[in-house]
Formats: C-alpha cells, structure tokens, sequence
C-alpha cells in the first residue's frame, strides 16, 4: 500500500479536528437544554430554610437560633440560614428581625400604620369626684364655696377640672354677688349618661331612702334639694375678656387656697 501524500495526510487531519468539534458543540448544547441538576447540599439548604420558616412563624415568642437550629437538618449552620431567610424577607410585608439575640417574624415598619389601634379606656371617679358631682346635681346652680359647705372639706381644683373634663359639669354663670364668684351646672350629657330625662327625675329622699342610702333618723324637715334650671339671677361668662374667662374654673377663694 503505497503511503499518503504530505497533502492527503494534512487532509485527515483536518477531518478529524471537525468531527472533534462537532461532538463538543453537540455535548455543549444538550448540558444547557437538558434539566438542572440539584446536589444534596443545595436540597439540605432549602429544607433547613422551609423548617427556619415554618418554626418561626408558629413561635409565640422570639426564638434563639439555637432554638431554629433544633429543628433544621443536621449538618446546617443555623445563623447562615437565618441570614438567609431575612434577607428573603427584606422587602416583604412582615420582615425577619434579630431582637436581643432572639429571632421573630413582625410588620414591616413602613406598614405599622395599618395597626394603629385606638382605645377609650372608662375612668372611675373618685369618691371626692363622685360627692361634688352629686352637689352640683342637686344644687345647681351652685359655688365651689357651697359645695365646700356641703361637704365639710375643700374641693381640689383638679376634681372640678375632671368633671368638666367628662362634659358633665359646665359654668352657669358668675353669681351677683361680692366676688362674683362662679357656678356650676349639669349638661345634657350628664342626663344622658344616667339615663335622666330632665333634672326633675333625679331621685329623691323616698328613693334614697328604698335603697338603703339615707339613714332613718333624718332631721325633721329634711327634703332633697331642688336643683334650678334658670340662669335670671347669673351673669354669662361667656362675654367676658380672655384675661377674666382665663381662670374661669376657680373663684373668689382662689387667693385664700394661695
């Protein structure tokens, strides 16, 4: 068999090469289309990250991340998970956060306005309150000086100011008398609350007395106050100056307590 020529040699050679490549290209091609191939490490990373997820969404408190660890796959480093899983949640509506070394699931800040919740919260007055209120009830219109008398005890300022707070109490007027001295009344919300149809059905002494709430031996002559509706004899507050109207809810003894 006589041998090749230097040009038919050269000619295989070049064959060969283009097959060579033709089966890369072909090996290339079908690596991209075909399906990707997860690994184990990858498959244990996204398990732990369900469970870190799962735990920590069903915790009633915070949770340590040796708590998480607890329940991931062995083998898993539990603060690069949580790491992980918080930065999944940057951008979401609730957020992963890391509170005194503990870990909780809570509302994105941004979106705290939604829950802004709220509440009236009923005060009880006191027993002081709850004296004058029933004084001016059923002596209106009445001082603060009177309702002093009635109780044996000075009236703090501040009891008034609670009543007139709640929208029970308000000024009737200044008195015609020295020192013009201020009084006080009930309001409509006060008959409200108490279910009153007009000051005339406040309870009177037979009432008290059925509910146990006024001793037998009362002075001869005792009867229940009325309480007066008419203003004839008051001055309006109302068309004073500011610098008078300015310390309306104290009266002439406000130098004396002084």
């Amino acid at each position: 068999m006589a041998s090749k020529t230097e040009a038919e040699r050269l000619e295989d050679i070049r064959s060969a090469v283009q097959q060579m490549s033709f089966v890369y290209k072909g090996q290339e091609k079908r690596v991209e289309e075909g399906p990707a191939v997860s690994t184990p490490k990858l498959e244990t990373e996204a398990e732990a990250l369900r469970r870190a997820e799962a735990v920590l969404f069903a915790a009633g408190e915070p949770m340590s991340a040796e708590e998480v660890a607890a329940s991931m796959p062995s083998g898993v480093d539990a603060s690069e998970i949580l790491m992980t899983l918080q930065e999944g949640y940057a951008s979401r509506g609730v957020n992963l956060v890391e509170v005194g070394g503990r870990w909780r699931f809570q509302t994105a800040r941004d979106l705290s306005f939604l829950f802004t919740e709220y509440r009236e919260e009923d005060r009880k007055l006191s027993a002081a309150a709850l004296e004058t209120m029933a004084i001016i009830a059923y002596c209106q219109p009445v001082t603060r000086a009177e309702i002093e008398e009635v109780r044996g005890v000075a009236v703090s300022k501040g009891t008034l100011d609670i009543l007139l707070e709640c929208g029970w109490v308000r000024l009737r007027g200044r008195r015609r008398t020295p020192g013009r001295p201020v009084t006080y009344g009930t309001t409509d919300e006060f008959l409200e609350h108490f279910g009153l149809d007009s000051l005339d059905t406040l309870p009177g002494k037979s009432e008290f007395q059925a509910a146990g709430l006024l001793e037998s031996g009362l002075p001869v002559g005792f009867e229940m106050p009325k309480p007066s509706q008419s203003d004839d004899d008051l001055d309006d507050i109302s068309t004073e100056v500011d610098d008078e109207s300015a310390s309306f809810h104290t009266d002439y003894l406000e130098e004396d307590e002084s």
